[in-house]
């Protein structure tokens, strides 16, 4: 059994030992993980995912007055039924983070209100409660709005298939996190230059529940790989790794690079994107920048140098750990010496 997901296999004596055999169509169906230990966690659903059911609902409702829930294609490709409360152009959505225990923002309600455009077409405008930038970085302008590109499109698209089920010639929804500004300073927007309230993300539409998965799972697949195991942190470092190391296990581990490494042990590859990479190795890489995320200080003068040094402190302590750190296009911007 594969997980449509992460493309990880299941092994056999996984299934085998699984606690709850009914839930195991939700594992194939990727909404739910298995473990090492046979028991079954819930994927919950990203801010993107939350933010789109609540605007597609809000335009569903203007034609069919209460819409209790709607169907939202994710960006990893799956439909999923998210629960909504909508009616007569205003719906509310609430994350549900699954079995993540540390979601911060699970239960946080998300709120759109529709309207109809006789003029056609469809416009989106994020309002109170969704953080925005508060100073220009590599990839977005100081007082865009914080929404994730996988995400906004979850959106777009959420809105386009209402319009075209609720036979309207167009719509203006404006989606609010009513909660937003005082979520958001539980998380780390207020030190990667974010303000005003939360970022809207997904890279693919659904929450891990990593800190069960990663203790009971992923460790012990680590260590089966060792000797030929990429470690990486997030979906985009998992897709270059299988790229640049064909060769080699990729083996996602979020957070956990700490853990993942001291079973990998030597001979290990760690590829991802810079910033947790570098924080791994060195959490207080961005003092004296004056950059406000690792991600900033890869676009400066300043990058080669302190990505060189960091890098040779780390090969220093251990010697059979290569690392390769790529940019969001997959190009190799930094790697052991």
């Amino acid at each position: 059994m594969r997980d449509p997901v992460t493309d990880f296999e299941y092994p056999a004596a996984w299934t085998a030992a699984c606690r709850s055999p009914a839930l195991l169509e939700d594992v194939r169906r990727g909404l739910a993980v298995l473990t090492a230990s046979g028991s079954v966690l819930r994927r919950g659903f990203t801010t993107g995912t939350t933010a789109a059911a609540a605007c597609k609902a809000a335009v569903l409702s203007l034609t069919f007055d209460t819409v209790s829930e709607v169907k939202v294609t994710l960006p990893c490709g799956i439909t999923v039924t998210v629960p909504v409360d909508g009616y007569r152009g205003r719906a509310s959505c609430w994350k549900d983070a699954g079995d993540y225990p540390s979601d911060v923002t699970a239960g946080l309600e998300f709120v759109a209100m529709a309207v109809p455009s006789l003029s056609g077409g469809v416009q989106f405008v994020p309002g109170e409660g969704i953080g925005s930038f508060a100073r220009d970085t590599p990839r977005h302008r100081q007082g865009t709005a914080a929404i994730g590109e996988q995400a906004l499109e979850c959106i777009l698209r959420s809105i386009d298939e209402a319009v075209e089920e609720a036979e309207l010639c167009g719509t203006t929804v404006i989606l609010t996190v009513p909660r937003g500004p005082e979520v958001a300073q539980k998380t780390l927007n207020p030190r990667v230059g974010i303000h005003g309230g939360i970022s809207v993300l997904g890279t693919t539409g659904f929450v891990e529940p990593w800190d069960d998965h990663m203790t009971e799972g992923v460790l012990e697949r680590v260590g089966r790989a060792a000797g030929r195991a990429v470690l990486t942190t997030g979906r985009l470092g998992l897709r270059y790794s299988r790229l640049l190391f064909p060769e080699r296990e990729a083996i996602l581990v979020g957070n956990n690079l700490a853990e993942a490494l001291r079973v990998a042990g030597e001979d290990t590859v760690i590829c991802g994107l810079p910033g947790l990479v570098l924080k791994f190795i060195n959490p207080d890489v961005l003092d004296g920048t004056g950059c406000a995320t690792v991600e900033e200080l890869s676009a400066t003068v300043l990058w080669k140098g302190i990505a060189c040094r960091e890098l040779a402190a780390f090969r220093a302590l251990h010697p059979g750990v290569r690392v390769v750190i790529v940019d969001r296009g997959g190009r190799i911007i930094a790697e052991s010496p």
